[in-house]
């Protein structure tokens, strides 16, 4: 995600108005990953004010949460804000696959006085979970079936997130979250060879499209490898999800694409894929929406 203030378009339009109904409050949701925390506020079927920090400053006071919570107003700027009163809390929405940063993302929203809700397995996701270990899963994945489900309700869903790892999740009428697939992602394939070797060198340009599969140095090659190759893995696994998905008499699964590696497959699978790049703070606006609405009916 880019410091812009991009919406989703008919994506987010579709958890704004179905999964989060009436949802015109804004929600401050945070994705804590291994490498980065993304963080935006959700307001009226749309993000703003996107903003990626590094997971080892999320709690500093200059460059991480403490400090876009209090620019946060200035994004906004009044009398259009869709922020509440400077009286009222902002609640925010979060989920953690870095169990250490928690505490810090607690900690900061506690000194601003902002109520906050953490996806888990144990909350409402819309869908149920026959994993045989819930725990287990990260909750990034968690959410991500979230919003898989909000915006293909009752269809089978692959939600393959592309990141410092490459995670496969997959939903099913009956089953809810079945389970999924783990592999390295290819910015970690190409930083272990650098590591474990004494000449590779370290490439990071995984996004310019390859115009030869012949390298022409050792860079080139690697670079090759990761995005031609690892186009080929991910095809092969999906290949392997649908195939058992069809001898199970399922329909045909809807696919998403998310993460940041997104574009190394992007166009490059023989099934149609929905790139869907804040599939994650979706699925934490739908579950928040669910949860929400869950708690008053239960107070009334």
């Amino acid at each position: 995600m880019t410091p812009s203030d991009p919406s989703l378009g008919p994506w987010s339009l579709a958890i704004g108005h179905s999964a989060a109904p009436g949802g015109g409050a804004a929600l401050v949701c945070v994705d804590i990953g291994n490498t980065h925390t993304h963080v935006a506020v959700h307001h009226d079927g749309a993000f703003h004010a996107q903003r990626v920090i590094p997971t080892p400053l999320l709690g500093d006071p200059a460059q991480g949460l403490p400090a876009y919570l209090a620019a946060l107003r200035s994004f906004f700027p009044a009398p259009s804000s869709p922020l509440p009163a400077p009286s009222s809390p902002l609640p925010v929405s979060f989920c953690s696959v870095v169990p250490a940063a928690t505490p810090k993302l607690l900690a900061v929203a506690s000194a601003a006085g902002l109520p906050v809700w953490q996806l888990t397995h144990e909350v409402r996701l819309g869908l149920p979970i026959t994993y045989p270990r819930p725990a287990e899963i990260g909750q990034d994945r968690l959410a991500n079936a979230a919003g898989a489900h909000a915006l293909a309700p009752g269809r089978p869903a692959i939600v393959i997130d592309l990141g410092t790892a490459v995670t496969f999740d997959l939903v099913t009428p009956e089953g809810g979250y079945e389970g999924g697939i783990i592999t390295p992602g290819p910015a970690l394939v190409t930083r272990y060879l650098h590591e474990r070797t004494a000449q590779l060198p370290l490439v990071t340009d995984l996004t310019t499209p390859v115009t030869s599969v012949i390298g022409k140095s050792t860079a080139e090659a690697i670079r090759i490898g990761a995005i031609v190759g690892y186009a080929g893995l991910i095809q092969a696994l999906l290949d392997a999800v649908l195939a058992e998905f069809a001898a199970r008499g399922l329909p045909p699964a809807e696919i998403f694409l998310s993460g940041g590696a997104a574009a190394v497959v992007e166009g490059r699978l023989r099934q149609p894929a929905r790139t869907v790049p804040d599939l994650t703070l979706l699925g934490l606006v739908a579950a928040h929406a669910l949860n929400q609405a869950g708690d008053a009916t239960a107070n009334h």
